[in-house]
């Protein structure tokens, strides 16, 4: 806790000190460019990654990425999601898996492992469907290849998960809402994204290439 205290003390006189205009407009709102769903993992590290600064992301993390089916039931990943895309209005939902996930590993085991962790076990049933696929398709694959393709499925089904709560199925149908698939790789930094019309994961920067190409020539132009 030490080294907490004192990451504090350093932000207020080294960090904030050159961001006071920035922190002094986000004490009047917020206007996040995407709700940004990944795991609770200590490793993940959201605003490095996506080299975003405050007030760019709204962020629910949780053990696993995921995204119960709506209910009437309410939940806080439920009002969350409500709450960022029907009051703050992002354009843009990320779910973000990463490898080596321990809430992935433990959806793959058997549920019997469990017994003594039964919020755990029942909060990974949510992804039984992913873990399902993976035994079906990929029965004949090594076990690192079944848990990559593990971290994938699981992204695409919180994804359709996702398209089950009301204000997000009502902002895909108006057409201003776009839902994006990452999986993360903690030992080499990369990221691949999820293309819907091919149903494939690709890197980042193939997956977004001209988007990013828009970007620069938009910076360049002012």
């Amino acid at each position: 806790m030490p080294n907490f205290a004192a990451g504090v003390v350093k932000f207020q006189k080294e960090v904030y000190p050159h961001k006071k205009e920035l922190f002094e407009k986000l004490s009047q709102g917020q206007s996040p460019e995407a709700l940004f769903i990944t795991c609770s993992d200590s490793r993940i590290e959201t605003a490095m990654i996506t080299q975003t600064e405050p007030g760019e992301l709204f962020i629910c993390r949780n053990a696993g990425n995921i995204v119960p089916p709506h209910t009437n039931n309410t939940g806080a990943m439920t009002a969350s999601i409500e709450f960022a895309v029907a009051a703050l209005n992002v354009p843009h939902i990320v779910i973000c898996g990463h490898t080596e996930c321990g809430a992935m590993k433990g959806a793959m085991s058997s549920p019997d492992g469990l017994e003594a962790l039964p919020h755990i076990k029942e909060w990974l049933g949510f992804s039984k469907a992913a873990v399902d696929i993976v035994k079906r398709l990929g029965a004949d694959l090594p076990e690192d290849e079944q848990m990559s393709m593990l971290l994938q499925q699981n992204v695409i089904l919180q994804l359709n998960h996702l398209r089950s709560h009301p204000t997000v199925a009502t902002r895909l149908a108006v057409g201003d809402l776009q839902l994006h698939g990452w999986v993360y790789d903690i030992k080499s930094g990369g990221v691949l994204a999820y293309e819907e019309s091919t149903g494939e994961f690709s890197p980042v920067d193939q997956r977004y290439a001209a988007e990013m190409a828009n970007l620069a020539a938009a910076h360049s132009c002012s």
